[in-house]
């Protein structure tokens, strides 16, 4: 039934990971439905209460929820050629929280802790060039450029592609995953899909955190919020971190600012003036 839909977001170099995403969520949501009720043919005020309801019978999360509404109607825009309101749906912004930050002892304990090569050679790939896990399992070999020393971020989100410094401290690790597990096209491979799925990645780095002990509340993109928090605190340009994550909005790196501890540290206590 999305077929259509699938084709015009990738001939509009929407993301492998977004593209599905937003078809799942609306496969999920046609089940919910039926095949007597198709998507394609609903009254606009039946399909915003059978989405309401559908929603709270999911207890979807702030992003999941939101992504389903924008998969929904990007759908009636680009495949049925109709606009939707379905503004009194989106989820209100929730309050910033700021996220726990793993320390490079944490990050490196996590590393240390994940012995598969693959499984390793993915979490520090995504540290290392501070990747969302939908980068990362997007990531072609075409993409690695080895005479220039760049990796290509192809259609990151906000729909920019970015070039990345390829780290000479992640290239050995890379080499060795390279030579063992010969993938041909994406870098990360699944054993019975092209890709390795974000799904799984996120179950090896709960497991790699719960062998090193961790006790901070974090998710696999921790270790984006730990490459930009350590770069802040080694003293590198708000503006380059802000190019280097993809980041359209200077105000969304600018949380970082809050979590980095270099300029806490310079910071003296009225105890030191004594």
């Amino acid at each position: 039934m999305f077929d259509n839909f699938n084709t015009i977001l990738t001939a509009k170099r929407y993301s492998d990971s977004t593209v599905t995403t937003y078809i799942g969520l609306l496969v999920s949501y046609q089940n919910y439905l039926g095949d007597s009720r198709p998507l394609d043919r609903l009254d606009p005020s039946y399909l915003i209460t059978t989405l309401r309801d559908f929603i709270l019978k999911k207890e979807y999360t702030f992003n999941t929820q939101k992504q389903l509404i924008s998969a929904v109607s990007l759908y009636y825009k680009e495949a049925l050629r109709q606009e939707i309101d379905l503004s009194t749906l989106r989820p209100r912004s929730p309050q910033r929280v700021l996220p726990d930050i793993l320390s490079t002892y944490e990050v490196k304990n996590i590393l240390d802790h994940t012995i598969n090569l693959k499984h390793k050679a993915a979490l520090t790939t995504i540290y290392a060039l501070g990747l969302r896990v939908g980068e990362l399992v997007d990531l072609r070999l075409a993409a690695i450029d080895k005479k220039r020393n760049t990796i290509t971020i192809k259609a990151a989100k906000g729909k920019k592609d970015r070039q990345l410094p390829f780290p000479e401290s992640l290239k050995p690790l890379l080499r060795a995953y390279y030579q063992e597990y010969k993938p041909t096209d994406y870098l990360f491979e699944g054993q019975s899909k092209p890709q390795y799925t974000a799904a799984s990645l996120r179950s090896v780095f709960r497991a790699s955190c719960k062998k090193a002990q961790i006790q901070k509340k974090v998710t696999l993109h921790s270790l984006r919020h730990a490459y930009a928090t350590h770069l802040m605190d080694s003293g590198t340009d708000l503006r380059m971190i802000q190019e280097l994550l993809g980041h359209s909005d200077i105000k969304t790196t600018m949380v970082y600012t809050h979590v980095t501890t270099r300029s806490m540290q310079q910071v003296k206590s009225p105890l030191d003036f004594l």
